[in-house]
């Protein structure tokens, strides 16, 4: 599976800050951003229902391809639907930008749970988008990677699955550290985000030949040139007027 989005970040190339920007409201302005994702949406629960998957990883090669912000807008327009329960996780320890970027509180979170600080009912915060539930990070630990290879890992992922009916993972990059390695076989799939113009070719494919070809759904393509409001016009008709004249609504 593959899709392309319109250029995720500003126009100067270079990611925002994720400690300036709420993940819940980024991009709502632009119709056709929003459009993107719901038809990501579509594709993607219609794949994970066909496989019966459940628990996704969503990761890039390098940071700054914009595998948070995807994973943020995903989950909340899954849980948008009513169709399904959406967990959303943040597994990237050592930064925690899900956690910063939905402004909630870092910790208690998932390296509570793998240390036997809490139970899974301590870390869950409701969202302010119904049927969406969400989990920080947690306190920052010497070796995440080690922690999230052990059988709390495991164990948090099966009491996960059997409470909603999909869990999101934002996880590290694949190349700069181990930790999503170390997830990789108590996940279902992942996610891939490809930043074109941003990650050499090179390390992508180093990057999916490490998780594997049978882990990867799907491939987002992001940094694609963004046309002109005359080039939708012209191709989308009174679609693409329309949905810039009025507010889009779920």
């Amino acid at each position: 599976m593959k899709f392309s989005f319109r250029n995720l970040f500003h126009g100067n190339g270079v990611a925002p800050s994720r400690e300036r920007i709420d993940l819940h409201t980024a991009g709502e302005e632009d119709p056709i951003f929003v459009e993107q994702f719901k038809a990501f949406r579509s594709k993607l629960e219609y794949r994970l229902d066909l496989l019966a998957w459940k628990v996704i990883g969503v990761t890039s090669s390098i940071a700054g391809e914009g595998k948070t912000l995807t994973c943020a807008k995903v989950a909340i327009s899954l849980a948008r639907t009513k169709r399904k329960a959406v967990l959303l996780v943040d597994a990237d320890i050592r930064k925690a930008d899900l956690s910063k970027g939905l402004r909630t509180p870092v910790h208690p979170g998932l390296t509570e749970y793998l240390l036997g600080g809490a139970g899974i009912s301590n870390i869950i915060r409701k969202s302010s988008v119904p049927g969406l539930d969400t989990i920080s990070s947690g306190t920052l630990v010497a070796s995440p990677s080690d922690l999230l290879a052990g059988n709390g890992f495991r164990n948090f992922v099966e009491e996960a699955r059997k409470r909603y009916d999909l869990v999101l993972l934002d996880t590290p990059p694949i190349l700069p550290v181990a930790d999503t390695m170390s997830m990789r076989e108590c996940l279902d799939c992942f996610i891939f985000i490809y930043r074109m113009g941003h990650t050499p070719l090179e390390m992508f494919q180093q990057a999916t030949e490490e998780i594997g070809e049978k882990k990867i759904l799907g491939v987002v393509l992001n940094g694609v040139e963004q046309k002109s409001d005359r080039y939708y016009g012209k191709y989308y008709g009174h679609y693409y007027t329309s949905l810039k004249n009025k507010e889009v609504r779920e």
